[in-house]
């Protein structure tokens, strides 16, 4: 399991490289989002990997890290589904319109969560 969450680490630090380098994806991911219901299927992934790092927390070499990652997944999950589409929407709007800067610190803060991920398991 262990490997599961490495290798879940590995793709936040790839996911963390493509918006460094690529600021609009992040752009595109919330234009995506916004759309209809979709935003649940975010709260939905956010579940299901907060429960796979419940599950190999255990098996990890820092196992309170990755149960605190675990904790974060599902705390935003749940705000996912506690506050309406409407709201999300706004505050993805609102993010939209922020400079390209801020982008690219959400992107070294995906990056180095990753980091942690990897070196935590």
């Amino acid at each position: 399991m262990d490997t599961v969450i490495q290798s879940l680490g590995i793709v936040f630090v790839l996911i963390g490289i493509v918006y460094l380098l690529r600021p609009d994806v992040i752009k595109w991911l919330m234009e995506f989002f916004k759309q209809g219901k979709r935003i649940y299927f975010a709260g939905l992934i956010r579940f299901v990997l907060a429960i796979v790092f419940f599950v190999g927390a255990r098996e990890c070499k820092y196992p309170w890290a990755i149960f605190a990652f675990g904790i974060l997944f599902i705390t935003g999950g749940l705000l996912i589904f506690i506050l309406k589409p409407e709201k999300i929407k706004r505050i993805l709007e609102w993010y939209q319109k922020q400079p390209v800067l801020i982008f690219r610190v959400i992107a070294v803060i995906v990056l180095v969560f990753g980091a942690l991920i990897i070196y935590s398991a």
